[in-house]
């Protein structure tokens, strides 16, 4: 059954960070409802649903303020009682048998042993995975499939409260339907309270009955706490104009067309007879062109490869057999056409390499010496560098973190973040992994107008995405990374 949240004036700064991620937020949250919460990219939704789940940590990670509890108990103290979901299906799955990993948490909550089985079990069948067995390989599992997993090793604890923040972005349109059917059949069976944290509204609105809105920090001040709360109806009706302004993605609105300047140019990176994966072949005798001028979007569903072939047309993952090629006048002096034979030095403003995971290219402390890496890499003056870095700040909404240790960020704020630290150096080839994951409505159509400049501007851009929407904005060429090519 679902237990209460209450919200009492509450707000946490980071330790690291001069400003309040969020603050003065208020609202009472009975059992059992279900409440899809909104607000800008950076207005703290994730340092709430983190709050709730009680791991923001103690005073030496942060600054509290007010009261956030569940149950009636401060949420840091209220262990098991609540459920956190995250957004990469690939950070939550922990062991290597689907068994061990739906009973992972329960373990940990030291139950005994036939109980955990059983509730792992149970739970399993809640998510629409109980036909398959506990030895099942997690590494051979699809990516709705995986966080249907995580969803069940969350709901074997019995939490009084789901938390699901924005469970649905990386995934494709089949593991969207897949994690949203089995959040809406478990909320309707076991009556579980639910907090979910989602851009695009319209995945969840056949199952929430209530929205709450937070502001967005904007400077030092703070527009503040709660905007807006009630019935989607409501909320929507009244609010409508105020959300998308705010960046929500309102249904229905219009999305910015960035079509291309002109034809695509000459061929700057071409795949050659490629055979690309990790030990084992993921897809075979691959030839595609990439041309100056040009978006490239690779498509398909989970766990075909996509990840695995950009990282390879980026030469940070060599070839299995075949090869990436650049053309000849951008390649560097005393080295081979192959991009897989380069060193590092050599791809610094050939080829960037955006990643699914922002974390994974973060090198410095602070947020501007982390867009300013790039230019000072190439040559260019302290001066020149930060100046490059402000101008990308301001354009990418990131301006007033630039002191700010680049972890702290969120979710939405690090993609821009890692987007920004690349196009610094300006590649001619840009490789791009969800490059839109976790952006509202408005940073998203900023995103869209920073990739066509770069396209326009003569750059090959090539990117993972399960993004209609950016695809059709962009005008890009779309390639189907297709199972048939998968082999285990």
């Amino acid at each position: 059954m679902g237990v209460s949240v209450q919200a009492r004036d509450w707000g946490w700064r980071h330790a690291s960070r001069k400003d309040f991620a969020l603050r003065h937020v208020s609202f009472d949250i009975e059992p059992g409802e279900r409440v899809l919460l909104l607000g800008a990219s950076g207005a703290g939704k994730s340092t709430l649903m983190a709050g709730l789940a009680g791991v923001l940590g103690g005073d030496d990670d942060g600054e509290q303020e007010g009261h956030l509890l569940i149950g009636g108990a401060e949420a840091r103290t209220a262990r098991g009682i609540s459920g956190l979901m995250l957004q990469d299906p690939d950070a939550q799955t922990i062991l290597e048998r689907v068994g061990d990993d739906a009973a992972f948490g329960c373990e940990n909550l030291g139950l005994p042993k036939d109980e955990i089985w059983q509730r792992a079990r149970e739970s399993l069948d809640m998510v629409g995975l109980d036909y398959m067995r506990f030895d099942h390989s997690t590494r051979k599992l699809s990516g709705g499939q995986r966080q249907r997993l995580a969803l069940a090793g969350v709901l074997a604890m019995h939490p009084g409260l789901l938390l699901l923040d924005e469970p649905t972005a990386n995934l494709d349109p089949e593991g969207v339907k897949e994690v949203h059917d089995a959040v809406k059949r478990v909320v309707e069976r076991t009556g579980e309270t639910l907090i979910v944290v989602e851009h695009h509204i319209d995945v969840w609105l056949d199952t929430v009955d209530r929205v709450i809105v937070l502001g967005k920090p904007d400077g030092d001040s703070l527009v503040g706490g709660v905007i807006a709360d009630g019935a989607p109806s409501k909320v929507f009706g009244a609010m409508g104009d105020v959300l998308a302004a705010g960046g929500a993605w309102v249904p229905g609105r219009t999305i910015t067309h960035c079509p291309p300047a002109g034809q695509p140019g000459e061929t700057v990176l071409h795949a050659d007879d490629l055979s690309f994966g990790r030990g084992f072949p993921l897809g075979e005798h691959v030839n595609i062109e990439f041309h100056a001028g040009e978006v490239t979007a690779l498509t398909g569903r989970n766990g075909v490869g996509k990840s695995t072939l950009a990282l390879t047309l980026a030469g940070l993952l060599k070839p299995l057999a075949g090869h990436v090629r650049m053309a000849e006048h951008l390649v560097p002096a005393h080295r081979a056409n192959d991009v897989g034979t380069w060193k590092s030095r050599d791809l610094l403003g050939r080829v960037g390499m955006v990643f699914q995971e922002p974390e994974h290219q973060f090198v410095t402390s602070s947020v501007r010496d982390e867009i300013a890496v790039g230019p000072k890499s190439m040559g260019k003056s302290d001066e020149e560098a930060y100046r490059i870095a402000d101008e990308m700040l301001e354009r990418v909404n990131l301006k007033r973190f630039g002191p700010a240790n680049p972890f702290t960020l969120s979710g939405g704020e690090k993609r821009r973040l890692s987007v920004a630290s690349m196009l610094a150096a300006a590649p001619k080839v840009l490789v791009m992994d969800e490059p839109t994951f976790g952006q509202d409505f408005t940073t998203w159509t900023e995103m869209v107008r920073l990739i066509a400049d770069v396209r326009d501007a003569g750059s090959a851009v090539i990117m993972v995405t399960h993004d209609e929407a950016l695809i059709e904005a962009l005008d890009a060429r779309r390639i189907i990374v297709s199972e048939e090519e998968q082999h285990d």
